[in-house]
């Protein structure tokens, strides 16, 4: 009798072995001459040579399956079990999956150009306004990349600029002070990597969230590097950033130019460096409008509203100037 063991390195055990193990009775039910034990994300198999070889081909298709869709239903054990397919079909334009196993795919036009100019362009930069999907895109891409072992691990970051108020003193330590402005970050990432899996990417460095003056000095190989919220970058740490690109590194910009929190007198880098690129080979530059809005409706309305507000602010402000100056 051999015994053997089966690691799950890629699937989230909770997710593999199904609600109250479900997915692990089904297993046991239908590979009756094992004996099958599961202990955190290792399967300890007993059993004759040919039957643990195949329970472990099953498992590494049921992990692949489970890896990509971030959900195993009784009916796939079943269907790969004997033999077939999948019965899932995977849309073309699909990013990856959730984890409630939801698809996570470009819903707008320049959502789309997100995705397509990522095959072919190290450097991209993503402007819109407030729930243009801008940064949810552009960490699923990076997640996809991960999962796709196309990278090594995934550097997020955004500058610690409040957005009109003071939050005074922060208590805890450096990690805990800097997490409220980074809270937009974990959010994306918990709707794509389950819970236990991202604790440990974390804690093995595969996904690092920093705030910007982090990165000086560093040179980032083998990574998906975001850059979040970068209209509230200076020029200096904007071109930091940008020049911190390594070998097999996309690096993915994003800002929103109506959203600028620095001081009246402080240039927004974005702003400068969408100027000084424009143009540069191997760089591409996504401007999405108030028609990728994915949020809800009166999200536009609101956009609108202060999009009207603001131009006829501006006029008057010019008429003023023109009566005093006559």
């Amino acid at each position: 009798m051999l015994e053997k063991h089966i690691v799950l390195d890629d699937a989230d055990p909770a997710v593999f072995y199904g609600v109250n193990n479900a997915n692990m009775q089904l297993l046991k039910a239908l590979f009756p001459k094992l004996r099958i034990v599961a202990r955190g994300n290792v399967l300890k198999v007993m059993g004759s040579d040919d039957d643990t070889a195949r329970f472990e081909q099953v498992v590494r298709r049921l992990e692949r399956y489970c890896a990509e869709f971030n959900s195993l239903k009784e009916d796939t054990i079943v269907d790969v079990v004997n033999g077939q397919e999948p019965g899932e079909e995977k849309n073309s334009e699909v990013i990856l999956f959730g984890v409630t196993g939801r698809p996570i795919l470009p819903r707008s036009v320049n959502q789309k150009k997100l995705v397509t100019d990522y095959a072919t362009h190290d450097m991209l930069f993503a402007i819109g306004p407030a729930g243009s999907g801008k940064t949810y895109t552009a960490i699923a891409l990076a997640v996809r990349a991960l999962k796709n072992k196309e990278v090594k691990r995934i550097v997020l970051c955004r500058p610690a600029v409040e957005a009109g108020e003071k939050l005074g003193f922060l208590p805890g330590d450096m990690r805990e002070k800097i997490d409220p402005f980074l809270q937009p970050l974990y959010d994306a990432l918990q709707d794509m990597i389950p819970t236990a899996k991202l604790k440990e990417y974390m804690e093995l460095n595969i996904i690092q969230i920093a705030p910007l003056a982090f990165m000086r000095g560093r040179t980032l190989n083998d990574a998906v590097v975001i850059l979040d919220e970068a209209q509230n970058t200076t020029p200096q740490q904007i071109k930091m950033f940008l020049t911190r690109m390594g070998w097999n590194t996309k690096m993915i910009v994003t800002g929103d130019l109506t959203q600028i929190d620095l001081p009246p007198t402080q240039i927004s880098g974005l702003v400068q460096a969408l100027d000084v690129l424009d143009g540069v080979e191997g760089l591409s530059i996504i401007r999405m409008t108030k028609k990728d809005i994915v949020r809800h409706k009166l999200v536009t309305r609101v956009v609108d509203a202060y999009d009207r507000y603001e131009q006829a602010h501006k006029t008057d402000k010019r008429t003023t100037k023109q009566n005093n100056n006559e």
